[in-house]
């Protein structure tokens, strides 16, 4: 049966752009976590381990995120985790988000001069010290424009969700057109939601990154 395109839809859609937002924040926040710890192996003194954080990066950078997600959510069963689409969404975007993240937080702490570092060697600071207190601050500084940039491709990447059955915004949209016959009420609603979350961020990281050149 044919329903009219009324407010239990508009509601529906509502619900996924929440859900979307929770997602997004899981992710990158997880991401951030493990960006960090990217970043750091990625300007470690051990080559080995610049090696490794390199590869990681290299595969996620690499391969489209929906596989990335096929690989989760399909992966874990196999060795006798059966999750949720949630949890394996959670999962596959975290991962996503913590390599793309411990990139560009990488070219943030090598943009620290290294003059800064050393002043803080001399004065006794210990690595732990001298990345917390020194050099974070001014990589995060660096950083903050590319990252909201990022931030906005992780809330639209969040749609390819919807291909393992997790329902966010656009699969939300997609129901709602397939039991109204009125894709584009549903998707234009679900593309102005899209917009109202991106487009301050955007503008945000523009403003920020305008703010950054004059400074320099």
């Amino acid at each position: 049966m044919i329903r009219d395109f009324g407010l239990l839809e508009v509601l529906s859609i509502l619900q996924g752009m929440w859900t979307t937002l929770a997602l997004s924040a899981v992710a990158f926040i997880g991401g951030g976590v493990f960006g960090t710890l990217v970043a750091l192996a990625r300007t470690s003194a051990w080559k080995w381990l610049r090696a490794l954080a390199g590869a990681y990066i290299d595969f996620f950078q690499g391969t489209p995120m929906l596989m990335q997600l096929f690989l989760v959510y399909y992966g874990l069963p196999v060795f006798g985790y059966h999750v949720s689409a949630w949890t394996a969404v959670s999962i596959g975007l975290t991962f996503h988000a913590s390599a793309f993240l411990g990139e560009i937080w990488r070219g943030g702490i090598q943009a620290v001069p290294k003059g800064q570092s050393e002043a803080a060697s001399a004065l006794g600071l210990g690595y732990i010290s001298r990345m917390r207190d020194v050099v974070l601050p001014q990589a995060v500084k660096l950083s903050f424009a590319p990252t909201l940039g990022f931030l906005v491709q992780l809330i639209k990447g969040t749609s390819l969700a919807a291909i393992i059955g997790f329902v966010e915004l656009s699969r939300s949209a997609q129901i709602a057109a397939s039991t109204t016959y009125k894709p584009l009420i549903a998707y234009g609603l679900a593309a102005a939601c899209y917009f109202a979350i991106c487009f301050p961020l955007s503008r945000l990281s523009a403003r920020y990154e305008r703010r950054f050149a004059t400074n320099t």
